[in-house]
């Protein structure tokens, strides 16, 4: 990742008095003071934005919402991944479902028992403006010589795709427009049959404090598919309500039970924010997302 222990604003550097509001439609949302204008423009499918930031760094913007800041997206990156891979036995082949700003690409990539990271991102003018924008933070996973990048609608992808994965990783905007398809039983179905014989789904599920309907609907439809689902959190600054929820499924494997701490030591990745401690604890949930799943408390 960049440097971003930059002082909090240099004014010098901003000729106008420009601020960025992403709003929610609970008429509340965080809003931004710019340093510059990195990157503006729309493809087939989204506007796109990168922004400077003095404190949080660059900021990638799609549709009008934050996706990643620089100085907190390993949040999320590290948890839509880790929890899959330290629980799977032997993670070789992974499938990445959006993410086209290269980051959780960048956390599959230091698994070294990885060797196929297949990324299918609909949209890859958000690639191509990752490539040149955000390339200190995504550390360059695109180039990796294990990476192979689809363009290409992940719905109609699987259609075609016959292989098999280890796991399958879903991190997808939120189920707006082409996204929408992407949180629908049908899809889920897909992604199971595409799981090995150990395989594990893991797939952001949105806000339980802002989208509390959302998050429910989509863990029910998870249940009708997957033996196993369980829904943990993470703590994100730049997300609406900063509690965030995903989903760990998979055909049989736990993430508490059949998880191995020595793994994760052993590895040694250097990571901000997941480690090995906090991976069962994440799973314990309060009363108000633990009511938006179907799992039962534990005693």
């Amino acid at each position: 990742m960049g440097n971003i222990n930059k002082p909090p604003f240099d004014d010098a550097l901003t000729p106008w008095d420009l601020w960025y509001k992403d709003l929610e439609p609970q008429q509340l949302g965080n809003i931004y003071k710019i340093q510059r204008v990195l990157y503006s423009g729309e493809s087939e499918y989204q506007r796109i934005d990168v922004f400077e930031h003095g404190w949080l760094g660059r900021m990638l913007v799609l549709y009008g919402a934050v996706m990643m800041t620089e100085r907190d997206e390993f949040i999320y990156h590290e948890m839509i991944t880790h929890p899959a891979l330290f629980v799977h036995p032997d993670p070789r082949r992974v499938l990445v479902i959006g993410g086209g700003d290269g980051c959780t690409l960048r956390e599959v990539l230091r698994h070294p028992s990885v060797t196929l990271a297949r990324q299918v991102e609909i949209d890859g003018q958000v690639v191509e403006v990752a490539r040149e924008w955000l390339s200190e933070v995504n550390g360059n996973s695109f180039d990796d010589p294990r990476v192979d990048l689809v363009i290409d609608d992940a719905n109609t992808f699987l259609d075609g795709d016959d292989g098999t994965y280890d796991v399958v990783l879903s991190d997808c905007s939120d189920p707006l427009g082409p996204a929408e398809v992407l949180f629908e039983k049908d899809f889920f179905e897909k992604v199971l049959d595409r799981l090995g014989d150990h395989g594990i789904f893991a797939a952001q599920t949105e806000s339980p404090m802002f989208y509390p309907d959302q998050v429910r609907e989509i863990h029910r439809r998870l249940h009708q598919v997957f033996p196993v689902v369980r829904m943990y959190l993470a703590h994100i600054p730049t997300y609406p309500g900063a509690m965030y929820s995903f989903a760990f499924c998979s055909r049989g494997l736990d993430p508490v039970g059949d998880f191995h701490h020595e793994r994760v030591s052993d590895l040694g990745l250097e990571t901000k924010y997941y480690n090995a401690d906090l991976h069962g604890s994440c799973f314990v949930l309060p009363t108000c997302a633990r009511e938006l799943t179907c799992e039962r408390p534990t005693d």
